[in-house]
């Protein structure tokens, strides 16, 4: 009997903290086929799965794709055999599409043009590619200088939405909603100003209804499996990642996103995003992820198919059969929901009545299940963790203050944050500090 192909799920950001990477470990992994991962440390959540073969610890972080590579080429000649690659952020699918020539060697991944990924995860490029081939989206500026900056709030109807352009330029900079001129100046600084341009500037489009997409395209650009949901709640609420999500099937968004795919020659797992705009009944296109979203695991089929088993099914020659996707599946970030949740009851959003009725249907747990249960309590204590840690550095006032007014100092690299009196704690911190480097040290080490 022939071993089956194995997968390897690569991580370029630091983000040891995704359900993303978990749901593809727990859905092939349960299938018997042997999956490994990139792993920021020894002790990242989904690197504890029972079904996980094995991980390679590598703190990718702002590598160079020279260094990408070779650490790349490393892990394929340790595998010692084909093995499928499976992107996890819009950096990575970037490198697979670009850098193809060199990593077919080792790795087996769709065969999409080089440039496609970088145009779709850009979303400067992704505006010009919707208004080229006619697909509905929000307004877009993009500014180069700060009087472009102050032009533009001349004639802007607020609020606007930041974000940045190429997020994987900035990380840390989130999408935001401003209300006035001087937070779009400020973040216009943030972003890196003129040295660096890449700011986005997006009609805010009124609260409706938040739809996704997630799909799988084969080398003909035929979806082989395609699903539609909404985004029930998210962090930061209204502009942040799914933290509630359920699945609901939409015929006509199903069909315009089908269409668009085909209309790029798009090839591999993608993650789409809407919003229908009751001004004009259109469906909107906010992001197009090239890569597998984190939410996935909320879509699967009457035949139990997801697009992570689309896409092994596929590249392993097998056929890929079509089937109705499952109504009414819910999918929970659990620690992520309770603070989307506390954030949404703030702003009188939400009702004890509504939050519990937003649970209906069959739920999948993003973290918690019964046969694998450790990346859960991992998780937990990590987010324990990075809790206590805000608190002792900051002091457990000011913490609680910052929390209510929903905003954190630590995303706003221009304002320094005062040493707290709570120094006597800094020689833990400092240990916990050592321990987190030992315990990030790359495998090949």
């Amino acid at each position: 009997m022939t071993a089956p192909v194995p997968v390897l799920i690569l991580k370029t950001g630091s983000y040891a903290i995704h359900h993303g990477q978990l749901g593809i470990i727990r859905s092939l992994g349960r299938l018997g086929i042997p999956v490994y991962t990139v792993a920021e440390d020894h002790l990242t959540p989904a690197g504890t799965s029972r079904y996980l073969a094995g991980k390679f610890v590598w703190h990718a972080g702002d590598l160079p794709t020279p260094q990408l590579l070779e650490a790349l080429a490393k892990i394929g000649q340790n595998l010692d055999r084909p093995t499928i690659l499976i992107p996890t952020d819009d950096l990575g699918a970037i490198l697979v599409a670009e850098e193809s020539a060199t990593l077919r060697q080792w790795y087996v991944f769709p065969d999409i043009s080089a440039g496609l990924p970088r145009k779709l995860a850009n979303k400067q490029m992704l505006y010009a590619l919707c208004r080229q081939i006619g697909v509905p989206c929000p307004n877009t500026q993009c500014p180069t200088s700060i009087s472009d900056v102050h032009e533009f709030a001349v004639s802007a109807r607020f609020p606007i939405v930041v974000k940045p352009a190429a997020g994987w330029l900035h990380p840390k900079l989130r999408v935001s909603i401003v209300h006035s001129e001087q937070e779009l100046v400020d973040g216009w600084h943030r972003a890196g100003g003129s040295q660096s341009p890449n700011l986005l500037l997006q009609e805010y489009i009124p609260p409706g209804a938040d739809w996704f997409f997630h799909g799988y395209c084969n080398g003909a650009s035929d979806c082989l499996a395609g699903f539609t949901g909404m985004k029930l709640r998210s962090y930061p609420p209204h502009a942040g990642m799914t933290t509630l999500g359920r699945s609901t099937t939409n015929d006509v968004l199903l069909h315009h996103a089908q269409t668009l795919l085909k209309a790029i020659s798009y090839a591999g797992i993608m993650d789409l995003d809407f919003r229908f705009d009751e001004r004009d009944r259109q469906y909107k296109l906010l992001d197009f992820n090239p890569r597998i979203g984190a939410q996935f695991r909320v879509f699967v089929d009457d035949n139990g198919l997801d697009v992570a088993r689309a896409l092994y099914c596929d590249l392993t020659g097998q056929t890929v059969r079509r089937s109705k996707q499952v109504d009414g599946r819910v999918l929970i970030v659990e620690p992520d929901d309770l603070r989307a949740s506390a954030n949404y009851f703030w702003r009188g959003e939400l009702s004890a009545y509504d939050w519990l009725r937003s649970f209906k249907g069959r739920k999948e747990l993003a973290w918690l299940n019964w046969d694998d249960p450790l990346p859960c309590l991992m998780v937990w204590a990590r987010f324990a963790i990075r809790g206590v840690g805000k608190i002792l550095r900051i002091g457990p006032f000011e913490y609680a203050t910052r929390r209510s007014a929903g905003s954190d100092l630590e995303h706003k690299p221009d304002q320094v944050i005062p040493r707290s009196r709570y120094g006597s704690w800094s020689g833990l911190i400092s240990v916990v500090g050592s321990l987190r480097h030992y315990l990030a040290r790359p495998w090949w080490n």
